[in-house]
C-alpha cells in the first residue's frame, strides 16, 4: 500500500513539474570564451533581456578553451530541457570543423538554432604609421615581398586568424605571421607598432581607431558602421569581395521541446527590437539583424553556408 502510494505520489509531482512553464528555474547560458570578449558582452546584454522578460535568471557561464569548441561541446551533450543554451559564433559553428580534426558536435546537426543575435562586423587595421594611405595602398603592400608586411592574430582558430586568413586568401599571398594569446596581446603589439596590421571585430578595435593609435582602412560589410562613420566599407574602399562578420547566435543542444525552443526565439525576437538592448548592441558597432534573419530556420542556413565556406580556405592554409 506504501509503495503505491509512493509511485502515486511519484506520477503526481512528475506531472506537475512537467506542467510548470518554461522557465520555472535560472537558464545556464554557455560563453565559449572568457568573461570580457565580444561574445561574453553580447551574451550578457542579450542575457538581461532574457531575465526580465521570461521572470528567471539567464546566466552567463564562461568555459574557454580550444577555439571556443570546449564550451560547444559541453553545450551540445547538456539535457535537452532548454536550462542549458549557448552563444555560439562564427569559429565555433563555421571555422572549427576545418580546424580540429576531432571535433564532437557538427555544428549543422547537433543544435537546436535559436537565432542570430549580432552581426560583429570585421576591420582591416594597421600600426597608425604603417606607409599606406588606403585600402589600395595597403594591398599593394602586403602583396609585395619586398616589404616584409606583418600580420598579428590571436591564435589559430581565433576570429584575426580566420579573417586575415580569408583576406590573404583572396589576395593571394602569405604574410609574415606572429600569432598571440589573445586579442590583447596582439593589439597592443600593432598599437606599439611591432606588427603591421590585423583583421578583427570592430568590438575589439573601436576605441583604438577613435583614438588614433591605430589605422582602420574598411569594414568588411555592405554599409558603414554607425560605430565607425568615416570608416569606408571594403566595396568602397576597392577590395568588394571582402565581406564577413563575426556573428553570434543562440543555440540550444538537439532536441529541445518545440514550445521552448519557439519561446527562447520569440524572446530574442523581442530583445532585439529592445530599444536598450539595441543601443547597447549598436554602440559596441553590432549588426542587429532583420526580423527575417532572427528566424530559426535563417540561422540553420548560415550555419550550414559558413562551415562550407571557411572549410576549403582554412583547410588550404593548414596545407604544408
Amino acid at each position: 500500500m506504501q509503495r503505491s502510494f509512493l509511485v502515486l505520489a511519484a506520477t503526481i509531482f512528475s506531472g506537475l513539474a512537467a506542467a510548470q512553464p518554461y522557465p520555472s528555474r535560472p537558464v545556464t547560458i554557455i560563453v565559449p570564451f572568457a568573461a570580457g570578449g565580444p561574445t561574453d558582452i553580447i551574451a550578457r546584454i542579450s542575457g538581461e533581456y532574457f531575465s526580465k522578460a521570461l521572470g528567471q535568471q539567464f546566466v552567463v557561464e564562461n568555459v574557454a578553451g580550444a577555439g571556443g569548441t570546449t564550451g560547444i561541446t559541453r553545450g551540445a551533450q547538456a539535457k535537452p530541457d532548454g536550462y542549458t543554451i549557448m552563444m555560439g559564433h562564427m569559429g565555433t559553428h563555421g571555422a572549427a570543423p576545418a580546424l580540429y580534426a576531432n571535433l564532437k558536435y557538427d555544428p549543422a546537426k547537433d543544435f537546436t538554432p535559436i537565432g542570430l543575435v549580432a552581426g560583429t562586423p570585421i576591420l582591416i587595421v594597421a600600426r597608425k604609421d604603417f606607409p599606406a594611405a588606403n585600402l589600395k595602398e595597403f594591398v599593394a603592400k602586403v602583396k609585395d615581398p619586398a616589404a616584409k608586411v606583418k600580420q598579428a592574430h590571436a591564435g589559430v582558430g581565433s576570429v584575426s586568424f580566420t579573417t586575415c586568413t580569408l583576406l590573404t586568401s583572396q589576395l593571394g599571398t602569405k604574410s609574415i605571421v606572429a600569432a598571440y594569446r589573445g586579442t590583447g596581446p596582439a593589439l597592443n603589439d600593432l598599437v606599439g607598432g611591432q606588427v603591421d596590421y590585423m583583421c578583427d571585430q570592430i568590438v575589439n578595435l573601436v576605441e583604438q581607431v577613435k583614438g588614433g593609435s591605430i589605422r582602420a582602412y574598411a569594414i568588411a560589410t555592405p554599409e558603414r558602421s554607425p560605430a565607425l562613420p568615416n570608416v569606408p566599407t571594403t566595396k568602397e574602399a576597392g577590395l568588394p569581395e571582402y565581406q564577413v562578420s563575426a556573428w553570434n547566435a543562440l543555440f540550444a543542444p538537439k532536441a529541445i521541446p518545440q514550445d521552448v525552443a519557439a519561446k527562447l526565439n520569440a524572446t530574442l525576437v523581442a530583445a532585439l527590437e529592445d530599444p536598450n538592448t539595441r543601443k547597447r548592441l549598436l554602440e559596441l558597432g553590432s549588426v542587429i539583424p532583420d526580423k527575417a534573419g532572427r528566424s530559426p530556420q535563417a540561422l540553420q542556413k548560415l550555419v550550414e553556408s559558413e562551415v562550407a565556406r571557411w572549410n576549403p580556405i582554412l583547410k588550404a592554409y593548414a596545407q604544408p
